[in-house]
């Protein structure tokens, strides 16, 4: 990318001091530990996802004042997981895929059609708290709410949200309901479905951008997907899947497909391996040209 280029984007950012305060929202009251607090859980996935979003927006053509408004949502579209029990997370989520079973609201209900809409998390307490606490798992309080930051997550980061609002309003910052709908729809795609048009479109740049992060993210991989190695193909496979499902559009895919031909978010996917691309990286990602929806 130009240097021009690079100083345009930082100047459709919010400031890094401002970033950095968005990012101690993060934290969370420890249940178990009075007076300690629980360190948000990888704040540098949401810069990296955040710092993308802001540059497939603007090269989608997004307005300038829309854009710094979307990389604060960006930089806090997990704070329904705030808390998050990395050991605790990530017993639950393994067990769960190593029995093929959904972690996502959609999946669950066309899996479980009969659970009431927003009920996901008691529903899957119901079915498996027996199996889970054979496993090891205590299945307190503390345990449901692991298990709500993915089959809740609207319900959840509503919540985190309505806790965070009168700091967030101390910022300056002014809260738009679409920035919500945005953090939520890889979870909850059908609550977008009347939205206008440039709400999906930013909806859609968060889950490619945050999913491509995540498939080159070793921690996130390890903990939320039990993962134990990174592959920009199985990446971008996955995200043509999303394409193909109708969640994100050609128009999306090729953008994120051209800036990374390009070698814009070579630094990004770096810092999120945390080493070096190979060579072979390199070759593969400059072929990204073009759609395959």
């Amino acid at each position: 990318m130009a240097l021009s280029d690079s100083r345009r984007l930082e100047s459709l950012e919010v400031s890094r001091s401002l970033a950095k305060t968005l990012m101690t929202l993060y934290d969370y009251p420890h249940p178990r530990r009075p007076g300690r607090m629980i360190r948000g859980y990888d704040r540098p996935h949401a810069v990296r996802t955040a710092k993308m979003c802001v540059t497939v927006a603007d090269r989608l053509g997004h307005p300038r004042d829309r854009i710094r408004l979307y990389h604060i949502a960006c930089l806090l579209h997990d704070l329904g997981r705030a808390g998050l029990d990395r050991q605790l997370f990530g017993t639950i989520w393994s067990w769960a895929k190593q029995r093929g079973i959904p972690t996502r609201p959609r999946e669950w209900r066309a899996l479980h059609p009969r659970t009431i809409y927003g009920r996901e998390t008691e529903a899957f307490v119901s079915l498996y708290r027996r199996d889970l606490i054979a496993a090891g798992v205590a299945m307190d309080p503390w345990a449901v709410e692991q298990i709500e930051m993915r089959l809740g997550y609207a319900r959840r980061l509503t919540r985190r949200l309505c806790a965070v609002k009168p700091t967030l309003k101390m910022l300056g910052v002014e809260w738009k309901p679409w920035m919500q709908q945005v953090m939520l729809y890889y979870y909850y795609p059908e609550r977008l479905t009347k939205a206008k048009a440039w709400v999906r479109q930013l909806a859609e740049i968060l889950v490619a951008c945050e999913q491509f992060e995540a498939y080159s993210n070793q921690r996130r991989g390890r903990d939320y997907y039990a993962r134990k190695k990174e592959s920009l193909p199985e990446a971008f496979v996955y995200l043509d899947k999303l394409g193909q499902e109708g969640i994100l559009s050609r128009e999306v895919l090729n953008a994120v497909r051209g800036l990374t031909a390009e070698g814009v978010f070579d630094p990004v996917l770096e810092a999120a391996r945390g080493e070096p691309l190979t060579r072979s990286d390199r070759r593969y990602l400059r072929t990204l040209t073009g759609g395959r929806i």
